[in-house]
Parts: C-alpha cells; sequence; structure tokens
C-alpha cells in the first residue's frame, strides 16, 4: 500500500524546523519534516496546509513545490511531496505534543532522519 504524504520545509533565516517523530511511529524517534498523509481525493499542497496548521498551528501563505520522493521500506511505501515553504502566519510548534526544533542548515547532519529524508537533507546542506 502506497501512501502519499504532503511534507513541509520550513525555512526561515537559514533554519529550518524539525520535528521529532513520536517512537510509537513509523520510524519512530527520528527527526522530520513536519507534514502528514494526503487524504485520497485531495492534493497535497491541500493537504500540506492542513497538516502544518495540524501539526505545527501555522498558516502557510507561501510555499513552492520542491520534489517528490519515493521510498519503499519494505513493511510500508511511502510517496513524500516536499514543498519549500518561506511564508507562513503564526510560530511553528509541537501543536501535537512532539518535541520540535529550529536548526541551522548547515547542522542538519546531527540530527537522524528516515532514510527518505536523507535526500532533502543532503541537498539542503549542499545548497548553504
Amino acid at each position: 500500500m502506497l501512501v502519499r504524504v504532503a511534507v513541509g520545509i520550513i525555512l526561515r533565516n537559514g533554519a529550518v524546523f524539525i520535528a521529532l517523530r513520536n517512537s510509537t511511529q513509523h520510524q519512530g524517534g527520528l527527526w522530520e519534516f513536519p507534514g502528514g498523509k494526503c487524504e485520497p481525493s485531495e492534493s497535497a499542497e491541500i493537504a500540506l496546509a492542513r497538516e502544518l496548521k495540524e501539526e505545527c498551528g501555522i498558516a502557510v501563505t507561501e510555499s513552492s513545490f520542491y520534489k517528490t520522493i519515493s521510498h519503499d521500506y519494505g513493511d510500508k511505501q511511502v510517496e513524500l511531496c516536499f514543498y519549500k515553504v518561506t511564508g507562513f502566519d503564526g510560530e511553528p510548534e509541537g501543536s501535537e505534543g512532539q518535541t520540535v526544533n529550529w536548526v541551522a542548515i548547515s547542522n542538519l547532519s546531527a540530527y537522524r532522519f528516515p532514510e527518505a529524508n536523507q535526500q532533502i537533507v543532503s541537498e539542503l546542506m549542499a545548497a548553504v
């Protein structure tokens, strides 16, 4: 079963907002860029706005599609639709109780991310 996920690379002043996955979740205990599953009839862009409002308490005002990455974890197949979020209303937080952090892009390698996110981490760091 393929799971489509909208993911926000929330950027501000050379830093990116990341969240720690709950230990009970798939890939739990690893850091991620916030986002969530797309509903069956929902576009990734609409899902992104909804999920970032629910998870981080922000309203996206400016975003641009970055890239789609498909990954097979063996027990789960994901299609991650990444968007760079450069404008938003509100201050991002862990609205669902998750640990969150603003991290300098140059320091992203100090955090452990799911395998499907590694390419994004590498590309962000290479662009700094």
